[in-house]
Order: C-alpha cells, then sequence, then structure tokens
C-alpha cells in the first residue's frame, strides 16, 4: 500500500510540474509574439484558452496532494480546542466528513461530464470537446477522497509539519 502511495504522489509531483511549466511555456511565447508583432499572433490564439484548461487540471489535480502535505487551510487551534474540550476524535470526524463530502462531489462531476458530454460542445479555438473541463474535478475530488480516506485509516498523517511552517 504504501509502495502504491508513493508512486501515486511521484506521478501527481510530476504531472503537476508538467502541467505548470508547459503552462508557463506556452504563455511565455504567446507573450512574446504578440509583443514583437508577429503575424503569428493570430495564429496562437489557442494557447490562451489551452492555458485556462491546464490551470483547471493544475488546481484539481492537486487537491489531494495539498491535502496530504497539510496545505489545505485550517483553523488548527479551534480544531484543537475543540478535541481538548470534547474527547471527540475530531480530525476523524473531519476525515469522515470530507470523505462523503468529496464523493458527493465526485459523484455531481460524473453527471456533469456525462452530460456536457452528451451534449457535443466543442471548444471554438482548440476543437476539444468540453466535457474534458468537466473531467478535472471528477479526478481531483476523487484523489482528495482518497486522501480522505488514508487519513481516517491512518494511513497518512495530513498535519502538516511545524518546522517547515516556522522556517
Amino acid at each position: 500500500m504504501r509502495s502504491a502511495l508513493s508512486v501515486l504522489r511521484t506521478v501527481e509531483r510530476c504531472a503537476l510540474v508538467s502541467i505548470f511549466l508547459t503552462m508557463a511555456g506556452l504563455y511565455f511565447v504567446n507573450v512574446v509574439v504578440r509583443a514583437s508583432g508577429s503575424p503569428l499572433a493570430s495564429s496562437l490564439g489557442w494557447i490562451e484558452e489551452a492555458v485556462r484548461l491546464m490551470n483547471l487540471y493544475l488546481v484539481f489535480l492537486a487537491l489531494g496532494y495539498a491535502l496530504e502535505i497539510g496545505r489545505h487551510v485550517a483553523v488548527d487551534t479551534w480544531r484543537t480546542r475543540i478535541a481538548e474540550a470534547t474527547h471527540l476524535p475530531v480530525q476523524r470526524i473531519i476525515d469522515a466528513v470530507g470523505f462523503l463530502f468529496s464523493l458527493y462531489l465526485v459523484w455531481l462531476a460524473w453527471k456533469m461530464t456525462l452530460f456536457v458530454f452528451g451534449s457535443g460542445q466543442k471548444s471554438p479555438t482548440l476543437g476539444l470537446k468540453m466535457g474534458w473541463i468537466y473531467v478535472a474535478p471528477l479526478v481531483g475530488f476523487g484523489l482528495l477522497a482518497l486522501r480522505y480516506l488514508l487519513s481516517f485509516l491512518g494511513l497518512i498523517d495530513r498535519t502538516p509539519a511545524r518546522e517547515a511552517d516556522e522556517a
């Protein structure tokens, strides 16, 4: 299980870095071509839409990884106080609710993806089926649900390292 999770982390990081670098490179080329007044500028209109689509994937694919390394927004002092005062397993409750909510969002994204693919809509500049936009939240919330489940089962510790925060 640990090696499968390690492979998943590596694939996620490589995908995120690749998407980000591709976005930066494409946008740089687009700016340089437009600033130079090159006649190529009109033929590179697809870059803006491609970068927007990549940005969607970048954000949603990072959801699970960000949760695992403790980079989601959290009110730690409140959570700690409630856990100490009530002696409830607050972290496990958060993991269970987060898992169920993420699964609900996966279900919604699945239905929306099927609907949009079924409508036959296509992107005007890329010619790409618009349903691909809704695959990003489907995968992203699936990865988030996986991380909540792994945290609930005690297979990952998603609390951020304090040394990194203080540095």
